[in-house]
């Protein structure tokens, strides 16, 4: 063939494949954007009232998942991670709400203090994925000890 070195037709044959894959990725990915994602903040009917000090770290560590007062960051723009932002947000605020705090029987309060103990407890919450860009809301022992001391009553 010439002055055409081996390999040449099967480099030229790879990268027009290769450039065929990548730009199908690139539609695919922009037309990924256009499925819409409930980012919404419902307004805040009864805001969690509790010991000021426990709320300061329910703001700091929870209400981005478990409020009507989430910060959509950036990533939460981006599909396919924008599915899964929104989807943990709802579920969480199914969960428990701290925006509905008020509207909680107090048995169903008593119930949440006891679940948002056990779950930082055993190092369920906040989710490790979250803390992945969110290190510090990372419950520290001095805020876990508080958290103790409201379970117990101890707090007012």
């Amino acid at each position: 063939m010439g002055d055409q070195q081996p390999g040449t037709l099967r480099n030229r044959k790879l990268s027009r494949i290769l450039k065929i894959v990548g730009i199908s990725f690139g539609v695919v990915f922009v037309g990924l954007q256009a499925i819409p994602v409930d980012r919404s903040n419902p307004p805040v009917v009864a805001d969690f009232d509790g010991p000021a000090e426990i709320k300061s770290i329910m703001v700091a560590k929870c209400y981005d998942c478990h409020s009507n007062e989430t910060k959509w960051l950036w990533y939460s723009y981006v599909a396919p991670v924008s599915w899964w932002v929104s989807d943990h947000v709802m579920e969480g605020r199914e969960e428990l709400n701290f925006s509905n705090w008020g509207e909680y029987s107090d048995d169903k309060k008593e119930e949440k203090i006891g679940e948002i103990y056990d779950e930082i407890l055993d190092e369920f919450m906040p989710l490790p994925s979250y803390l992945i860009m969110h290190p510090e809301a990372k419950v520290t022992e001095e805020e876990f000890a508080l958290i103790e001391q409201w379970l117990d009553g101890d707090l007012e």
